[in-house]
């Protein structure tokens, strides 16, 4: 199964030591390595955001994230996991699940 994986930030992280804890980037080469990570990446602040809709026949385009929030999306990565609690097993590994917070969502089967 494909799931896609939101990095967020969190107003409320974990601020607690982990002795378990490993960089992104070593995270990032394992999962590549194992075949369980297809694609990923950072992305740009959410100043950068543009949001596009269609209204009335016109484009409208607005500056920001769509939501307000406190917690933003700061990267993604795309997931080939056997099941929903392989990826979770995944995402617990990556330090923003600690730091942040993790958003798996699983692709659409067409069902």
């Amino acid at each position: 199964m494909k799931f896609l994986m939101f990095v967020c930030t969190d107003p409320e992280p974990d601020t607690a030591p982990d002795p378990d804890a490993t960089p992104v980037d070593d995270w990032v080469a394992r999962h590549d390595a194992a075949g369980t990570r297809l694609l990923g990446d950072r992305i740009s602040p959410e100043s950068e955001t543009r949001v596009v809709r269609k209204r009335d026949g016109r484009v409208v385009v607005t500056a920001g994230p769509y939501a307000e929030s406190t917690e933003w999306i700061v990267g993604f990565d795309v997931l080939e996991c056997p099941d929903l609690d392989a990826a979770i097993a995944v995402a617990a590994e990556h330090e923003m699940a600690r730091g942040g917070r993790i958003e798996l969502r699983p692709f659409w089967d067409g069902a």
